[in-house]
């Protein structure tokens, strides 16, 4: 029986209310009340984190959210194709993140001082070529540092700026699936990516109780400077098939892995 007096109180007749579209923006939401941070969701512009908007996938990112909603790209260094960006309204670029040093972290997170961000994604990334017969330390090293330490001390940087509600996106890649190697190589990316689904699988449980979902996200063998322009996605197709990602998912499913195409993968 519908309550008498109550704002959060909606059936699924969303046609009756104008917001027959909330369904697809918050699954599940049909069937139940929405929250005033999931209606704020589906009649406000987001706010978006990118972490690595310069190029590549985290620049498709940028361009995809920066249509309809408002983008905070963060960047060591603006590159010429982010800064022809510059003219649109919904995007700031924010330049001098390095993700290597928490403590420039913590100082552009200063920079975001209450915004509270609806999606947080971090792209930054490197990729080194290492097998058994030419292993290299420092190579490997950087590679753990900077695909694995760095997401999480980046989430830890912004923690302010994420709440109830908030979606965080670490792009990992199908490399650190242990299940899924058959191929092996490639030593310091796998055990970097492997090492980044683990801390954020643990992220993803000390966050729950802030209503913050943590999703590990594989964009697809893209074509991008990393993989030297191979690959079966461009990377506009990867960033529409990240965002899908979170449009139909929810907390209820934090801490998974997912393929770019929704599949979800085994660790």
């Amino acid at each position: 029986m519908r309550p008498k007096e109550s704002p959060r109180y909606y059936t699924n007749n969303f046609e009756h209310l104008g917001i027959a579209w909330c369904c697809r923006i918050i699954p599940g939401s049909y069937k139940r009340s929405l929250s005033s941070h999931e209606i704020r969701l589906a009649f406000a512009a987001m706010k978006i984190a990118i972490i690595g908007s310069n190029r590549g996938i985290g620049l498709a990112l940028t361009k995809h959210y920066s249509k309809d909603h408002e983008v905070y790209a963060f960047c060591r260094s603006k590159s010429p194709e982010l800064s022809e960006l510059s003219t649109n309204k919904n995007l700031k670029v924010l330049d001098g993140c390095d993700v290597n040093s928490f403590a420039s972290l913590q100082d552009t997170a200063k920079k975001c001082s209450g915004v509270n961000f609806d999606i947080f994604i971090h792209v930054a990334g490197i990729w080194r070529t290492e097998n058994f017969d030419s292993l290299n330390e420092q190579t490997i090293m950087e590679q753990l540092h900077t695909n694995a330490l760095a997401p999480i001390l980046c989430v830890k940087a912004f923690e302010n700026s994420l709440g109830l509600g908030s979606k965080v996106g670490l792009v990992t890649s199908r490399m650190g699936s242990i299940a899924d190697n058959d191929s092996g190589g490639r030593y310091g990316y796998r055990m970097s990516k492997a090492a980044l689904n683990a801390g954020g699988k643990s992220l993803s449980i000390d966050l729950k109780d802030q209503g913050v979902a943590v999703f590990l996200l594989h964009p697809g063998f893209v074509q991008t400077d990393m993989t030297e322009g191979h690959g079966n996605l461009t990377t506009k197709e990867s960033a529409s098939g990240i965002a899908k990602i979170f449009e139909q998912h929810d907390i209820s499913q934090s801490g998974s892995f997912f393929h770019v195409n929704g599949e979800e993968l085994p660790w």
